[in-house]
């Protein structure tokens, strides 16, 4: 049985793994003192040491890798409303990784994560209407996704949207808009937005 701990007591030791973690030089050390203050405060359902004990997991960072044990803190922090964690379990169900890959599950914690405004999230859930991946296929909601992640200068999202505009897909075809973010994405490091951008030279 985990020790049990008060909400102080939670918070207390998540901020001090995160202290050591993210605040100092010697990072791989570190984070081996950080992952059995996150698991104390994860045992006891603190939602952010749970998604972070799920990174400890998925990257080997202060402990051996285990993408099953990821996919395992990862959703835990999930069904209390982490963000980012939703996100993570959404990519878990779309790969197939240490699940049954589910399209559906997959768009489920992507809407989830997108609405609360997590970026690729919200790339992602673009991609799954423009493809029609767990979801009914609809353009204009692919690009309404798109946009929402354009507007934080989403990398991906500024060339999906591009794309979008070049082939008329969800919108009114306009070469002037998809060459204006085309140059947004490729301003970014998009690769494949600067070797569009060689047609409208």
């Amino acid at each position: 049985m985990p020790e049990v701990l008060s909400k102080r007591e939670q918070q207390r030791r998540f901020l001090l793994g995160y202290e050591y973690a993210f605040n100092s030089s010697s990072v791989r050390s570190n984070w081996k003192k950080a992952f059995p203050l996150w698991y104390s405060a994860a045992s006891n359902g603190h939602r952010r040491a749970q998604f972070y004990m799920g990174v400890c997991y998925d990257f080997g960072t202060g402990v051996k890798k285990d993408r099953e044990e990821a996919f395992y803190w990862y959703l835990k922090a999930a069904m209390q409303g982490h963000m980012e964690a939703q996100f993570n379990v959404g990519l878990f169900f779309k790969s197939g990784i240490y699940v049954n890959k589910d399209d559906k599950r997959a768009v489920k914690w992507f809407m989830l994560s997108a609405k609360q405004g997590d970026n690729w999230a919200r790339n992602e859930l673009g991609y799954s209407y423009f493809y029609g991946n767990g979801i009914e296929k609809d353009h204009h909601k692919a690009v309404y996704w798109y946009k929402l992640a354009a507007r934080n200068n989403d990398a991906r999202a500024l060339y999906n949207l591009a794309l979008c505009y070049k082939h008329g897909h969800g919108v009114v075809q306009s070469h002037r808009w998809a060459k204006y973010y085309f140059e947004k994405a490729g301003r970014k490091g998009h690769s494949k937005a600067l070797m569009q951008l060689e047609e409208y030279v």
